[in-house]
Protein backbone atom coordinates (compact mmCIF):
# COMPACT_ATOMS: atom_id res chain seq x y z
CA UNK A 1 0.00 0.00 0.00
CA UNK A 2 1.46 3.37 -0.97
CA UNK A 3 2.46 5.60 1.88
CA UNK A 4 2.53 9.38 1.83
CA UNK A 5 6.36 9.23 1.76
CA UNK A 6 6.34 6.94 -1.32
CA UNK A 7 3.85 9.15 -3.15
CA UNK A 8 5.86 12.31 -2.39
CA UNK A 9 9.11 10.62 -3.45
CA UNK A 10 7.47 9.54 -6.71
CA UNK A 11 6.19 13.05 -7.37
CA UNK A 12 9.65 14.45 -6.72
CA UNK A 13 11.20 12.08 -9.24
CA UNK A 14 8.49 12.97 -11.78
CA UNK A 15 9.13 16.70 -11.32
CA UNK A 16 12.84 16.19 -11.99
CA UNK A 17 12.31 14.02 -15.07
CA UNK A 18 12.32 16.85 -17.67
CA UNK A 19 15.66 18.12 -16.38
CA UNK A 20 17.13 14.65 -16.70
CA UNK A 21 16.30 14.33 -20.43
CA UNK A 22 19.17 14.82 -22.80
CA UNK A 23 18.88 18.03 -24.78
CA UNK A 24 19.85 18.42 -28.41
CA UNK A 25 22.65 20.92 -29.01
CA UNK A 26 21.51 24.55 -29.32
CA UNK A 27 23.27 24.78 -32.70
CA UNK A 28 22.87 22.02 -35.28
CA UNK A 29 26.40 21.23 -36.35
CA UNK A 30 26.66 18.21 -38.58
CA UNK A 31 30.22 16.93 -38.36
CA UNK A 32 31.00 19.63 -35.78
CA UNK A 33 30.57 22.60 -38.12
CA UNK A 34 27.50 24.85 -38.11
CA UNK A 35 25.62 25.00 -41.42
CA UNK A 36 27.66 22.03 -42.69
CA UNK A 37 30.68 24.32 -42.93
CA UNK A 38 29.06 27.06 -45.01
CA UNK A 39 29.69 30.74 -44.25
CA UNK A 40 26.57 32.14 -42.59
CA UNK A 41 27.47 35.74 -43.47
CA UNK A 42 27.61 34.82 -47.16
CA UNK A 43 23.85 34.22 -47.24
CA UNK A 44 23.39 37.91 -46.45
CA UNK A 45 26.39 39.53 -48.14
CA UNK A 46 26.99 37.35 -51.20
CA UNK A 47 23.45 36.37 -52.09
CA UNK A 48 24.00 32.73 -51.39
CA UNK A 49 26.01 30.23 -49.45
CA UNK A 50 29.74 30.01 -49.82
CA UNK A 51 31.81 27.24 -48.27
CA UNK A 52 33.78 28.32 -45.24
CA UNK A 53 37.48 27.69 -44.75
CA UNK A 54 39.12 26.04 -41.76
CA UNK A 55 41.61 28.91 -41.45
CA UNK A 56 38.65 31.30 -40.87
CA UNK A 57 36.94 29.42 -38.05
CA UNK A 58 35.65 30.38 -34.65
CA UNK A 59 33.71 28.71 -31.86
CA UNK A 60 30.31 30.15 -30.87
CA UNK A 61 27.51 28.48 -28.88
CA UNK A 62 29.36 25.15 -28.86
CA UNK A 63 29.73 24.89 -32.63
CA UNK A 64 32.51 25.67 -35.07
CA UNK A 65 31.58 28.34 -37.61
CA UNK A 66 33.57 28.55 -40.84
CA UNK A 67 33.85 31.67 -43.01
CA UNK A 68 34.91 32.28 -46.60
CA UNK A 69 36.97 35.34 -45.61
CA UNK A 70 38.48 37.15 -42.66
CA UNK A 71 36.04 40.01 -43.17
CA UNK A 72 33.01 37.69 -42.98
CA UNK A 73 34.37 36.18 -39.76
CA UNK A 74 34.84 39.67 -38.31
CA UNK A 75 31.29 40.68 -39.31
CA UNK A 76 29.94 37.60 -37.54
CA UNK A 77 32.08 38.19 -34.45
CA UNK A 78 30.69 41.72 -34.14
CA UNK A 79 27.06 40.52 -34.09
CA UNK A 80 26.63 36.73 -34.32
CA UNK A 81 22.90 36.77 -33.54
CA UNK A 82 22.25 38.86 -36.65
CA UNK A 83 23.83 36.24 -38.93
CA UNK A 84 23.26 32.88 -37.24
CA UNK A 85 20.40 30.90 -38.75
CA UNK A 86 17.16 30.89 -36.82
CA UNK A 87 16.32 27.92 -34.61
CA UNK A 88 19.97 26.96 -34.26
CA UNK A 89 20.25 25.97 -37.90
CA UNK A 90 17.70 23.17 -37.52
CA UNK A 91 15.02 22.94 -40.20
CA UNK A 92 12.59 25.80 -39.61
CA UNK A 93 9.67 23.73 -40.94
CA UNK A 94 10.46 20.84 -38.56
CA UNK A 95 10.65 23.23 -35.59
CA UNK A 96 7.24 24.60 -36.62
CA UNK A 97 5.93 21.03 -36.47
CA UNK A 98 7.40 20.58 -32.98
CA UNK A 99 10.46 18.55 -33.98
CA UNK A 100 14.05 18.79 -35.12
CA UNK A 101 15.58 17.88 -38.45
CA UNK A 102 18.81 18.26 -40.37
CA UNK A 103 19.09 20.95 -43.02
CA UNK A 104 20.46 21.35 -46.49
CA UNK A 105 22.54 24.54 -46.52
CA UNK A 106 21.55 25.10 -50.14
CA UNK A 107 17.84 25.35 -49.27
CA UNK A 108 17.35 28.61 -47.43
CA UNK A 109 15.34 31.80 -47.16
CA UNK A 110 15.97 35.28 -45.84
CA UNK A 111 12.81 36.65 -44.25
CA UNK A 112 12.97 40.04 -42.52
CA UNK A 113 16.77 39.82 -42.47
CA UNK A 114 16.76 36.43 -40.74
CA UNK A 115 18.16 33.21 -42.17
CA UNK A 116 15.97 30.11 -42.22
CA UNK A 117 17.32 26.74 -43.31
CA UNK A 118 15.15 23.91 -44.62
CA UNK A 119 15.64 20.13 -44.69
CA UNK A 120 14.94 19.33 -48.35
CA UNK A 121 13.35 20.55 -51.55
CA UNK A 122 10.09 18.74 -50.83
CA UNK A 123 9.92 20.25 -47.32
CA UNK A 124 10.67 23.65 -48.83
CA UNK A 125 7.60 23.31 -51.06
CA UNK A 126 5.45 22.89 -47.93
CA UNK A 127 7.27 25.78 -46.20
CA UNK A 128 6.59 28.10 -49.13
CA UNK A 129 2.81 27.65 -48.76
CA UNK A 130 2.85 30.01 -45.74
CA UNK A 131 6.35 30.88 -44.46
CA UNK A 132 5.12 33.52 -41.99
CA UNK A 133 2.74 31.07 -40.31
CA UNK A 134 5.52 28.47 -40.04
CA UNK A 135 7.90 31.06 -38.60
CA UNK A 136 5.33 32.00 -35.94
CA UNK A 137 4.73 28.35 -35.04
CA UNK A 138 8.44 27.64 -34.91
CA UNK A 139 9.05 30.64 -32.66
CA UNK A 140 6.37 29.32 -30.30
CA UNK A 141 8.15 25.93 -30.19
CA UNK A 142 11.71 27.23 -29.81
CA UNK A 143 13.79 26.34 -27.81
CA UNK A 144 11.56 23.78 -26.05
CA UNK A 145 11.87 21.39 -29.03
CA UNK A 146 15.51 20.90 -28.06
CA UNK A 147 14.35 18.97 -25.00
CA UNK A 148 11.72 16.89 -26.78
Amino acid sequence: MPTRRNILAGLGAFALAPAARAASPMIFSQGGAAISGFDTVSYFANGGPLPGRADNALMWKGAIWLFASDSNREVFEANPRAYAPQFGGYCAYAVAQGGLSTTDPNIWHLVNDKLYLIHSQSVDEAWMRDPQAYIERAEANWPEVLYG
